[in-house]
């Protein structure tokens, strides 16, 4: 598999990302690369924005609030968490996450972690005397005969914001078994894994990746005008952007 790269050392917005993902299932025949974002929340395609984020919290702080197009719940992410974008061929939903899932599962092994993926294509990790917890969270977009799974990678991320920032319905939260968003996941560092972000990076393209691509500039300028689309009044589909 391709490892996607940057020609720099900038940081992008996430939606940046979210468009390098897009443009690889259209220019290319798969990729994977890992990126990190300052505090942003993601929610998916269908979600109500004002009901699940905390929009004035996020306003206060800084935090940036972005909506992809794939499905499932509202993501928190900042530096202390990497994530991981995995493009291949093909629509098969089922078999795709599968794929990805058990070799994200087998990585993690590779590092001393004990790691399963479950039913809602998370992975989890066994805490000693606490129980298994949440340290991956990932989502599925079809585009043109290709796949885009991405996803969350817990290492170092700052839970006491994400708290804050996310606010699903006690409903929702009850529906999954918790009272709060906190009580479902873990860093990865709190279940021994003692290395920094850097080097997990580092393991996971080196586990994933065989070659290297690296976008030229008008590879990147194809990215941006992608990018666009998610800042679209329309597609963002809440009276706090208007």
């Amino acid at each position: 598999m391709r490892h996607l790269i940057i020609p720099d050392s900038k940081r992008r917005r996430l939606i940046f990302y979210l468009a390098m993902e897009e443009w690889a299932a259209r220019t290319l025949e798969g990729g994977f690369f890992c990126w990190n974002t300052d505090p942003t929340v993601i929610v998916g395609r269908n979600q109500d924005i004002e009901a699940e984020v905390n929009l004035e919290f996020c306003k206060d702080h800084g935090i940036s609030v972005f909506r992809r197009k794939s499905g499932g719940g509202c993501v928190y992410s900042d530096e202390g968490n990497l994530m991981v974008s995995y493009i291949v061929p093909g629509t098969n939903v089922e078999r795709i996450f599968a794929e990805y899932l058990d070799a994200l599962a087998k990585a993690l092994e590779g590092l001393g972690i004990q790691a399963v993926k479950t039913e809602h294509n998370d992975i989890l990790v066994n805490i000693p005397d606490a129980g298994s917890f949440k340290v991956s969270g990932n989502a599925f977009f079809a585009d043109r005969g290709m796949s885009i799974v991405h996803g969350t990678l817990l290492l170092d991320s700052d839970f006491s914001v994400l708290s804050k920032a996310i606010t699903p319905s006690k409903e929702k939260l009850e529906s999954h078994g918790v009272k709060s968003v906190r009580q479902r996941v873990v860093n990865l560092k709190e279940a021994g894994l003692d290395i920094g972000m850097a080097a997990l990076r580092s393991y996971l393209v080196e586990y994933f990746c065989d070659v290297e691509y690296v976008l030229s500039q008008e590879d990147m300028a194809q990215v941006e005008e992608i990018e666009q689309t998610y800042l679209d009044p329309k597609f963002l589909k809440a009276s706090f952007f208007e």
